[in-house]
């Protein structure tokens, strides 16, 4: 069987027991602060599972995208140096929500394995939860008892708390679960040891396929376990841990799931996959790490310095680096496997192909960037091994190119060695743990469990398409403390209170009766449940509230999220259908919003967007909102829909004129509203992907208004200038011919100061001293400085300044004391600068201070002359 046939397979068999079969969800998470990725298939089932919407089925089968490279599920580092751990893969998976349980789960997953797939259970193993007594639970006997049915019982094991007992995190829904082992070893390495042995014990060939999961139980934050109202079914199957099983291989890279990217890699580097042990790892993590960056771009996430997209950079450049290091590729390569990647995937994931160019764009620009980055980090390290001779390099060093420039400390270790040389590893993880431990405090949230103050109402109703404010009651509610701050969660049985989502900001407001009033700060989206935050917690919760939105903050959202619709239309009339939104952020001051398109917009291409939304916004269309309409229908009509968001099988259609959307966000009701608009700036944000910002409505007037200002304020420089233009024109020639001038005059005074100072010459120990105590400015004192160091080989230069209250120290020498003498300028420099109440710094040659305390100078060169001069 092929990995696509194997696949097909696992599906149609769950279907025929009556699963819903439901297409993979992004690998992106959008709404859930606890997840950056998804890391396993029942992520899109979390909202099930909790309770916090009505059940669509009762049982489901998919394919899900996985990306495990952060949090408590990370498997970067291992990835390429074994023959099972991926950062994404595939998660075959059953569920079954409040339907069967342990009973049928295991039934299916044997027949399945051993009937269907014909995979012989002479070589499965099966373990179940033995009990944890911390926790008060006892071993799983329901699920010994169901597998005693189907294998003996020399093969059942008992499992600990950390392997068989499934959590979805601090708190939430967990339970038991049943792992399926599998032995691939020869039998001549069965018999010196049995597989029951090797289970869970890191064997590369005696590893998991399938994890079989009970959730029973709700984890509270006190630690406690409470018994789920009803019993679910999670189970999660490896897809390429399977196919290794079928196609008979002992490494997942040797399946079809891999090796057709490997070859390509292999060839294009003019190398045989299989010979070389250091040469292999490097192609599977590229590999590897080509399927984890193609899939995430075409998901909608691009390559960035912050949160995911972060992630998925430092994945695409660490598969760069393993390229660059030990394949010998100097110049972009990954670009180039994305049509291998498509050709192979793209018929079961579309969104493969629909991307393919933009894939393609993102992923050379960010080659081509890292690998200037690794120039310049070669650079700087060489720089360092010139200045420094000790035979270990500063751990600080080592993070500042990890950290400040991007460069892999594996890198640094490897041409450390090269040198022969060691990095100081113990200071480097003290400077990472410090930043992760900065970076930890910064993000970390504390949540109490929810109170449920009424449990009858599984799911809260928005009516903020239609109204702005309403009766609601507090369904649940939840303290949370964030950097310091207590907050308060607030979730109501019906609001008007739009969450945060698909780029548009949350509302704010209050919760008011006749006793009290409650300021709603922000409104967020968190697992399908529409979050309001206060900074206090209601009197009476039991009370019936008003909700009211802050109409005047929601009308001017409103405005800026119709304009990027009728901005969309405008961008594919103009440019080409081509053109699709790749983001988009809108709040009360303005709107912005990302989307494909191959270079930068021309001042008539923007003059023409603009004017096209402005028509449309005078014709003031009314909103024709749609609801319910089956998402058939929806494409029918014509709606544009977004590869990075998943649909459900009922959508919202807006339609403003010729603008036509899949949208759940909030809207004018009719164009006209928006008032007008202005493209205040139009960038690039990545390969391919272009940003346009702009304001709408009062905005819009502040802007223009200012613009105005700024104008009249110009005309009243030049109030008898018949040409303004012309007039600014030949004052900025006019300056420019002035700065030369006075430039070419401070050349020419720093000429004369230097032959002064070479006059006043000293010898000092048999090192020429220079000494300037003038009031110069920086730059003036620092050309001095090099022209000393550019005709004498042997000297020391100190040059001190007192200017505009402003004191400064400069320090030179020449190379010769940097070796002989072991001088630090930058050192000594800090040193000295206390006397003038200061700081500064710089490299072993040349350093420079600044303070604030004139009387210190004097002290200041005495010290540097005696340290060096000594």
């Amino acid at each position: 069987m092929t990995s696509n046939e194997i696949r097909k397979t696992f599906i149609d068999f769950f279907a025929s027991k009556g699963h819903t079969v439901v297409p993979s969800s992004s690998m992106i998470v959008k709404n859930d602060p606890t997840l950056l990725f998804t890391n396993a298939g029942m992520n899109q089932f979390k909202d099930i599972f909790l309770g916090n919407i009505q059940k669509p089925y009762t049982r489901a089968t998919d394919s899900q995208k996985c990306l495990r490279v952060s949090g408590k599920h990370n498997d970067l580092e291992e990835v390429g140096h074994d023959t099972y751990h991926h950062t994404m893969f595939e998660m075959l998976g059953n569920w079954s929500f409040g339907d069967y349980f342990k009973k049928e789960a295991i039934a299916y997953s044997w027949e399945l394995l051993t009937k269907v797939y014909k995979i012989d259970e002479n070589n499965l193993y099966v373990t179940v939860f033995g009990g944890d007594e911390k926790d008060g639970t006892t071993k799983d006997e329901e699920a010994y008892n169901y597998w005693k049915q189907w294998i003996s019982e020399d093969r059942i094991i008992l499992g600990n708390k950390k392997d068989n007992f499934w959590e979805m995190g601090e708190v939430g829904p967990c339970g038991s679960c049943s792992e399926i082992h599998i032995d691939l070893r020869s039998e001549k390495d069965k018999k010196k040891i049995s597989g029951k042995e090797l289970v869970n014990k890191d064997n590369p060939l005696v590893i998991e396929i399938w994890n079989l999961v009970f959730m029973q139980y709700n984890r509270l934050a006190d630690g406690s376990l409470v018994p789920l109202k009803e019993k679910n079914i999670d189970t999660g199957m490896g897809f390429e841990r399977l196919c290794m099983v079928i196609e008979g291989k002992q490494s997942n890279y040797d399946t079809d799931v891999f090796q057709p990217l490997i070859q390509e890699i292999a060839s294009k580097a003019n190398e045989e996959y299989g010979k070389d042990e250091k040469k292999d790892i490097a192609m599977r993590v590229i590999a590897d790490h080509e399927r984890a960056v193609t899939f995430a771009i075409a998901d909608g996430l691009l390559p960035s310095n912050s949160k995911a997209g972060y992630v998925i950079r430092r994945i695409l450049r660490r598969a760069v680096r393993y390229g660059y290091t030990f394949l010998g590729f100097k110049e972009p390569f990954m670009y180039s496997l994305v049509n291998t990647l498509v050709n192979q995937m793209g018929e079961q994931y579309k969104e493969l192909k629909q991307n393919q160019d933009l894939i393609t764009k993102v992923i050379k620009e960010e080659e081509n960037a890292f690998l200037r980055t690794l120039s310049n980090g070669i650079i700087k390290f060489d720089k360092y091994i010139q200045e420094n001779k000790e035979k270990e390099i500063d751990g600080a060093f080592a993070f500042e190119l990890f950290d400040t420039y991007g460069f892999p400390i594996d890198l640094t270790v490897l041409m450390a060695r090269e040198k022969g040389l060691i990095v100081d590893m113990d200071s480097f993880e003290k400077h990472l743990q410090e930043q992760k431990q900065r970076s930890k405090n910064a993000a970390s949230i504390k949540s109490d469990d929810w109170v449920v103050v009424d449990d009858r109402v599984v799911e809260e109703e928005f009516v903020g398409y239609d109204e702005m404010e309403t009766k609601a009651k507090i369904i649940r509610y939840r303290k949370i403390e964030t950097k310091g701050n207590i907050l308060y969660q607030i979730v109501l049985n019906r609001t008007p209170f739009y969450g945060e989502m698909g780029g548009q900001v949350g509302d704010s407001g209050v919760l008011e009766n006749d006793k009290e009033k409650v300021e709603i700060i922000d409104t967020k989206r968190e697992n399908n449940l529409i979050i309001h935050i206060s900074k206090i917690l209601p009197k009476d919760i039991d009370k019936e509230f008003t909700a009211k939105v802050n109409i005047r903050k929601r009308l001017a959202i409103e405005r800026n999220h119709t304009a990027t619709h009728l901005l969309h239309n405008a961008l594919r009339n103009v440019l080409g259908l081509h053109v699709e939104q790749k983001g988009s952020y809108v709040d009360d001051k303005r709107l912005r919003f990302d989307f494909a398109h191959h270079s930068k917009m021309s001042k008539q291409e923007i003059r023409e967007v603009e004017r096209q939304v402005n028509s449309m916004i005078r014709e003031d269309f009314v909103a024709d909102d749609k609801r319910d309409v089956p998402i058939d229908k929806a494409k029918e009509m014509g709606a544009m829909a977004l590869f990075s968001e998943k649909y459900g099988d009922k959508v919202r259609v807006i339609r403003f004129g010729q603008s036509i959307e899949l949208c759940g966000g909030t809207h004018v009701k009719s164009t006209g509203t928006i008032g007008a608009i202005k493209i205040i700036n139009e960038s690039a944000i990545a390969a391919g992907i272009r940003r346009i910002e702009a304001v709408t409505g009062e905005e819009y007037e502040k802007y223009i208004n200012k613009t105005i200002d700024t104008l009249d304020d110009i005309n009243a420089l030049f109030v008898a200038s018949p040409n303004i233009l012309n007039s600014i024109k030949k004052t900025i020639d006019e300056n420019n011919e002035l700065k030369k001038q006075v430039e070419e005059f401070i050349k020419k005074e720093n000429e004369k100061v230097f032959n002064e100072i070479q006059n006043k010459k000293q010898i000092i120990n048999d090192v020429n001293y220079y000494e300037c105590c003038l009031p110069l400015n920086s730059d003036s004192m620092k050309d001095i400085a090099f022209r000393f160091r550019g005709m004498d080989k042997n000297f020391l230069f100190v040059g001190a300044s007192n200017m505009n209250d402003k004191v400064s120290l400069t320090i030179m020498v020449s190379d010769n004391l940097v070796s002989e003498k072991d001088v630090d300028c930058g050192k000594l420099i800090r040193e000295v600068a206390k006397n003038i109440k200061g700081g500064g710094g710089g490299q072993k040659y040349f350093a420079t201070a600044g303070g604030k305390d004139a009387t210190g100078i004097e002290k200041a060169v005495k010290e540097i002359k005696e340290n060096i001069l000594k």
